[in-house]
């Protein structure tokens, strides 16, 4: 607008000028990204949500609430687990809110992503530095890979004969995998012997996560945190199926359907799918049929212990993420 251009106004006003449009917040745009992710894996597996909440109806509601209990308060043994990889003192509930979501946030991403992510952003919210942030996170996972990997080993060795472990692969894929893992290997290892920058961050890194782990364990109260929560996870998961299983009339004992969790979960680890969704529900199927049940029964089982673990709460996971981010928790 020029000189000439101006209207005629009264002395000491000036004109009024059009407003710009407001911007929308990228914060309230993610605080809806997750509710759109949930209703388009709904979507995709809506045939699955219809066989689950149909086999639910026939099943035992005792056991149906005791798989539920042992759901949430798996949401509180990954906050015990996280509380116990750092030396820093974190907010109780809204460690356990995050969990929660984090929860929901990993059945939306591939390969425990989202999990990851969000935990991440919560530690440095909470003042972590973002170098020591990443070592806890990766203290956590080692935490719970060993824990599962021994809960594991202890059941299959007091259960020798319940569990065909070859089930859970196909025929002739044994060789292939452990190449594509040597492979993956000596990729790295050639990274970081050529690459200069890569080979000094890989290096702080582990001295930085050595150093948060010494600190760690140097406090009984913080390693006991870390293991046993890393401990009770895994086993309560197992403990989840158990109760489906019951619910429904699996008739395999529970030991040996704990034992065939934790195969299937160990089997599919690498696989990048969000949360595992149809990668877990195969390999749990071939699990509890490996290990002596009906694959009718199996499949009713798997079907139901997926909504009671994933789709129920995925819902309040993704309201709770969003709550989180608007009011920057995380």
């Amino acid at each position: 607008m020029t000189a000439a251009e101006l209207p005629d106004l009264p002395p000491g006003r000036l004109p009024r000028l059009p407003q710009l449009p407001r911007r929308v917040p990228v914060r309230q745009v993610l605080c809806l990204v997750p509710l759109l992710l949930v209703t388009v894996a709904a979507v995709q597996h809506r045939s699955v949500l219809a066989q689950g909440f149909a086999h639910l109806t026939s099943a035992e509601w005792p056991w149906l609430l005791a798989a539920a209990a042992a759901t949430c308060l798996t949401w509180v043994a990954a906050a015990f687990t996280r509380q116990g990889a750092v030396v820093e003192r974190l907010p109780r509930r809204r460690l356990l809110a995050t969990q929660f979501a984090a929860g929901a946030a990993n059945h939306l991403l591939p390969t425990g992503l989202g999990a990851s992510a969000v935990n991440l952003r919560f530690l440095t919210v909470c003042g972590v530095p973002l170098a020591r942030s990443s070592a806890a996170l990766a203290l956590y996972l080692l935490a719970e890979s060993v824990a599962r990997l021994t809960l594991l080993a202890v059941l299959f060795l007091a259960f020798p004969d319940a569990l065909r472990l070859g089930a859970l692969l196909p025929a002739g894929a044994v060789g292939p995998l452990l190449l594509g893992v040597g492979a993956v290997l000596v990729v790295a290892a050639g990274a970081l012997v050529l690459v200069r920058r890569l080979r000094t961050a890989v290096s702080a890194f582990l001295r930085t996560a050595l150093s948060e782990a010494r600190s760690v364990h140097a406090r009984p109260a913080r390693a006991l945190a870390l293991w046993g929560g890393s401990l009770a996870f895994p086993a309560l998961q197992a403990a989840g199926l158990v109760a489906v299983g019951r619910a429904l009339g699996l008739p395999v004992p529970p030991a040996h359907m704990a034992l065939a969790y934790l195969a299937a979960t160990v089997a599919v680890a690498l696989v990048p799918t969000p949360g595992g969704l149809g990668s877990v529900e195969a390999a749990l199927i071939v699990a509890l049929v490996a290990a002596g049940g009906p694959a009718a029964v199996a499949t009713a089982v798997v079907l139901a212990y997926r909504i009671i673990t994933v789709w129920l709460p995925l819902l309040p996971g993704a309201l709770t993420l969003g709550a989180l981010v608007r009011l920057k928790v995380i």
